[in-house]
């Protein structure tokens, strides 16, 4: 017959009670799931960032609201850091990150080569593809 020490046996104790925590937590969790804050919990989609539909509809009701496409476009390669963190999605981080490959590798070409940012990805591309552009040199245009 197989025996346990005493120790062993708190040991194995202590295991099943941090099992039973654990699945009591999970369970719990899946029960009552919590809405994502922005910021605080990474797993959280594009749509729970966003802005409410509330929040974002104007105030006065005969005044329309104007598409993104008519609204003002941020030049990536003339932006400030203040212009870069009113764009969805771009935070001081990243705002920094834009500012150091304009920096390092020049001016941007085309939009697209923000992909080449570290933390842009596809889905926040698309996000941003109609807030920004990117103006052609203003020396190339001097000599026509």
């Amino acid at each position: 017959m197989f025996v346990l020490t005493p120790a062993e046996r708190r040991g194995a104790a202590l295991v099943a009670v941090l099992l039973l925590i654990g699945a009591g937590h999970d369970l719990w969790r899946f029960h009552h799931p919590r809405r994502a804050i922005k910021g605080l919990d990474r797993t959280s989609t594009a749509a729970d960032t966003s802005v409410p539909p509330a929040a974002s509809a104007p105030l006065d009701p005969t005044a329309s609201a104007a598409p993104l496409t008519t609204a003002k476009r941020i030049d990536l390669n003339a932006a400030t850091r203040t212009d870069l963190e009113s764009l969805p999605g771009i935070g001081p981080v990243l705002a920094g990150r834009i500012l150091e490959h304009r920096a390092r590798s020049g001016r941007f070409r085309s939009q697209e080569e923000l992909l080449t940012v570290r933390g842009i990805g596809p889905r926040l591309y698309a996000r941003l593809a109609d807030r920004i552009r990117v103006a052609p040199p203003a020396d190339s245009t001097a000599g026509r």
